[in-house]
């Protein structure tokens, strides 16, 4: 049976997938169950010799210079939790804790937080069994890490708290005993090392990175339907122009876009129709080329966030040495963030402006609005409208949540990343432009209809197919939201993803 072995260095994106929504199960590598072991260790030799050392034996943020007496180290820790766990709104998606907890697993593995094997195995546990704690979504400044959704976290782990069990929401301590788990009770600086890090804005980032690297792809396929449905002149995805201005996402749209417009029949040459076409045709290699490196730079930032240490303090136990430091603070994630919003927001501005073209008889020389009867029928004026608001929603998401900074703990705590916010944010724009994304593939296709679908080329022919298979051709007007949310599906399957894949592999 596949199993994912956490160790703190080397889990992938891949991989995350797999435990979150095939129920892959985890479990610490040899090296990560000796580097938690060693951590432990150390702190245990802290608290013998009664060492004052933030987080062990002194209380947390403004009250760092107050002394905890070893008797009181486990009313400490709970009372961490619990004055932490406040967090207000919305629960969080279940695939939002899986990752969470994941993430703060492979975080704890790797050696530096001084967890015990027992609390660290009850956390792998509850991810092997589906018991995902209700996490609020809003009240996580973003340093001090995620305090508050860890803390919601923490609490189930320690009986207390509510619990998804099956679909169903229960108290904390009946999901663990559903599957026959136990509450632990928490020693010295296993309560920070719960709570204490970016795992919340960087789950919503993995997730995030996750859609996206499939959106840009998406945004080449579907531009390349309303490129034949509007005789698009293909001369400028010729990889001269790319040549001499050589960033690799123009190179790669500009590639994307010949491969999947080969051998058409619609799409047109220079001066053959026009001389050139309107920006939002002939520049898709250079507006998605932009957001594709924007892209690549999140991934760098995920991916080194996904396999880091975000605790406070750090437990060098090689080294004999405990450090105070920032590693909680979530300004790279917060500006990657705020970065992969911009960057997906511009797949859907550019795509809401073919849609406009695609709808408008004095832009497209195409029925008005896609449908015959015109007047009687309102046929697709109203899915521009959709577009045009989930576009304008994106651009007040896109507002960056990482110039924000507002101090806490009595100012101890003095700048904060805001990168929850901004990740979260990013979730939502992502979810937005799939929209986007599904009304333009539904306009395109039925665009073509009033073409030659037989004209087009061999794999945007099958991606019309594959959407008329599901959608009929509109002829008098009729409930396009469930249109749009097949084309949805469609996308968020991997179908369209598929058909392509079938053929050629994407940039």
């Amino acid at each position: 049976m596949e199993k994912v072995f956490l160790d703190g260095t080397s889990l992938t994106i891949e991989e995350i997938h797999k435990v979150v929504f095939e129920n892959v199960s985890v479990a610490l590598s040899p090296k990560g169950r000796e580097q938690v072991l060693n951590s432990r260790k150390y702190v245990e030799e802290i608290i013998e010799e009664g060492k004052i050392v933030y987080g062990i034996t002194t209380g947390f943020g403004k009250f760092s210079d107050v002394f905890i007496s070893k008797e009181n180290t486990a009313q400490l820790q709970l009372n961490l939790i619990i004055s932490h766990a406040c967090g207000v709104g919305e629960p969080f998606p279940q695939d939002v804790v899986k990752t969470m907890m994941l993430l703060r697993a492979n975080s704890l593995a790797k050696g530096y937080s001084g967890i015990t094997m027992e609390t660290l195995e009850l956390l792998l546990a509850m991810i092997n069994n589906n018991i995902i704690p209700l996490v609020p979504s809003q009240g996580s400044l973003g340093a001090s890490g995620d305090l508050v959704p860890l803390a919601h976290i923490a609490l189930v782990m320690i009986g207390r708290g509510k619990a998804y069990l099956n679909g169903e929401i229960v108290p904390g301590i009946k999901a663990l005993k559903a599957v026959g788990l136990h509450p632990v009770e928490l020693k010295a600086k296993e309560g920070l090392a719960l709570i204490n890090g970016t795992q919340a804005m960087t789950a919503c980032g993995v997730l995030a990175l996750k859609k996206s690297e499939e959106i840009k792809k998406l945004a080449d396929i579907i531009a390349a339907l309303t490129c034949e449905a509007l005789n698009g002149i293909i001369d400028a995805y010729h990889p001269k122009v790319s040549r001499i201005r050589p960033h690799k996402g123009q190179q790669d749209s500009a590639e994307n876009l010949r491969n999947l417009l080969a051998h058409s029949r619609l799409v047109s040459r220079q001066g053959e129709l026009r001389v050139q076409d309107p920006y939002t045709l002939r520049c898709i290699p250079q507006v998605h080329g932009g957001s594709r490196e924007a892209l690549d730079y999140v991934k760098k930032v995920v991916l080194t966030e996904v396999n880091s240490v975000t605790d406070n303090p750090l437990i060098f136990s090689d080294e004999g040495q405990v450090i105070s430091g920032g590693n909680f603070h979530g300004q790279p994630l917060a500006i990657a963030m705020d970065t992969l919003a911009i960057a997906i927001s511009e797949f859907a501005n550019i795509s809401e402006r073919r849609i406009e073209r695609l709808v408008n008889p004095q832009l497209s020389g195409l029925p008005a609005f896609l449908v015959e009867d015109g007047g009687v029928n309102s046929g697709f004026m109203i899915p521009q409208y959709v577009a045009a608001s989930l576009v304008s929603e994106n651009k007040g998401l896109s507002t960056p949540a990482s110039v924000d900074s507002i101090p806490s703990s009595a100012n101890q705590e003095d700048h904060v990343s805001m990168g929850t916010i901004a990740a979260r944010k990013a979730l939502r724009v992502v979810e937005n432009t799939i929209n986007v994304l599904a009304i333009e593939l539904l306009c395109a296709v039925q665009a073509l209809d009033f073409k030659e679908p037989e004209k087009m080329s061999p794999i945007t022919r099958e991606i019309y197919d594959l959407v008329r298979s599901k959608v009929s051709k509109l002829v008098e007007d009729r409930e396009l939201h469930e249109d749009i949310n097949k084309c949805a599906e469609l996308i968020k399957t991997g179908a369209v993803l598929k058909v392509v894949s079938n053929h050629i592999n994407l940039k």
